[in-house]
Formats: structure tokens, sequence, C-alpha cells
């Protein structure tokens, strides 16, 4: 089990976490305390009348009174940016929050922001350089890399001490993954209109526009560039032929095709 999953994990303090926390250097452990909320930015309102008085008592009810068990195992919360697979143009920022179901593999939802108001705008799968190398050559397509992410500093690992956050990335900078948004928060911000769409993670400077970084790195209280020093002592993989499609000059998507209905009963 990672550091960070130890670190971050609600429900997972422990005596090997205690043992972490006293032998790490005090210095070290305090290095990011004060950016573990990003100031919050506007966002497009989400479709519908303002809750009721009645459905938010409700609402408190049940979270009291239920148990929500994959949601408490979501222990790790990362901010990145992804693209469409089709058109690098398309930026958006990506809040992804995960569960480390397996050494080999994550799951993760994603949002357009850490607000309470925040739309969920898609998913994504990480798999090891080890599940990944066992995939078909067609599924591969759907898949990228995140050696760039990581080494940039374009990905953060917001609220966590660079000793944590660097042993995490130390991990993810191996890893693969299949990311679906169904919500085009980019260009339908109040209603998610249309179908699913694969997204890619940028691989090169130049790639992402300067404005979101800088932006999110106001937020957060962030440096990429600082960042990206911090991991310099992380080494590049090679990566895995198949990943990262797109660099091709094509790219799978997703299209709306009428189907007849089988077994169709009733």
């Amino acid at each position: 089990m990672s550091f960070l999953h130890n670190f971050t994990c609600r429900r997972c303090f422990s005596r090997s976490l205690a043992a972490t926390l006293v032998a790490a250097p005090l210095a070290a452990l305090a290095g990011r305390g004060g950016r573990a909320r990003a100031a919050d930015r506007p966002l497009a309102p989400a479709p519908g009348s303002p809750k009721s008085a009645r459905s938010d008592v409700l609402d408190t009810a049940a979270d009291a009174l239920q148990v929500k068990r994959p949601i408490d195992a979501m222990s790790e919360y990362l901010n990145g940016f992804h693209f469409y697979a089709d058109d690098m143009g398309r930026q958006v920022e990506a809040n992804h929050f995960c569960t480390h179901l397996t050494e080999d593999f994550h799951q993760c939802v994603i949002y357009e922001a850490n607000q309470k108001n925040a739309k969920l705008i898609g998913i994504e799968y990480i798999v090891s350089e080890r599940l990944f190398r066992t995939l078909p050559e067609d599924e591969k397509k759907l898949w990228h890399s995140h050696h760039y992410e990581v080494k940039s500093g374009m990905l953060v690992a917001p609220g966590v001490p660079d000793l944590g956050e660097h042993a995490f990335m130390t991990d993810l900078v191996t890893t693969y993954g299949k990311t679906w948004h169904t919500w085009q928060v980019d260009r339908n911000p109040d209603f998610p209109l249309g179908i699913p769409q694969l997204m890619m993670g940028f691989t090169a400077d130049g790639q992402v526009r300067q404005a979101l970084l800088d932006d999110r790195d106001r937020r957060f209280g962030v440096s990429t560039a600082g960042e990206k020093k911090n991991r310099a002592d992380i080494p590049t993989p090679r990566i895995v032929p198949g990943a990262n499609s797109w660099q091709g000059g094509t790219a799978m998507q997703v299209n709306m095709v009428e189907r007849p209905v089988k077994n169709l009963k009733g």
C-alpha cells in the first residue's frame, strides 16, 4: 500500500502511518500544508431549480444513516488536465478522486473542481505498466501514459507534503490511464449534452494552454515549474508502444449510432 494512500485515507490512520509521520522530517511534512484547499472558482450552475429545504433535510438524513463504502474507499486526490482525444484544442481541468483497488489498478471519478457544487464530468481507470502490456493492441489505443504529466509537474496531489507526493508520483510515472468524460463541460457547462468522449493526457511542453496552468497554480498555491524541479530525479520510463495513439495523427473517438434493439420484450 502506497505512502500516499495511507497518508490521505480518511479511514486508514494506523500505527505504520504514525511511525512514518514521526520519522519524517518536520520540514518535509509541513511543506505543503497550506495548499490543501484551492480557492474556489466560479462554476456554471447545475440544471434545475435550487434545492428545497425538504431535499436538504432528506439528503442530510441519508448521509448520516447510509453506509457508502465505495465513497469511503476513495483515498487519493489528483489535479491535472485532459484534452479530447480528437481535438487537442479542447482542454479541461480534471479533479480526480481515486480508489486504490490493487497495487496495479486505480479507479477515479472526475469533477470539474474540488468544490461542493462541482459537476461530475468523467471517470478514469489507471493501470500499472505490467497490466497495460497485457492489453490487446486495439485496446491500447484508448489509453494514455502519465510520464509527462508527472515529470512536467502538471499533475499534483493537493495538500500532500513533498515527501508523500514524490513517492506517489514515482509510482504514477509508469502508469497508463483510460479516461472518458461524460459531461462536455467546456462546450455545455449547463447540461450534460451528448455522449461520452475519450480523453487523453499531454506528452510534451507547449501542448497545454499556459493560461490553464497559471490559473490552476494560482488557485492551488503551487508552481508547476517547482514541481518539475522536485521530480527531476524520478526516472522517465520508456513508453509501451500502443499508448498515446493520437500522436500518429488519428485518434479513437465515440460517435452516436442508431442500432436495432436485440432481445426486445414487452
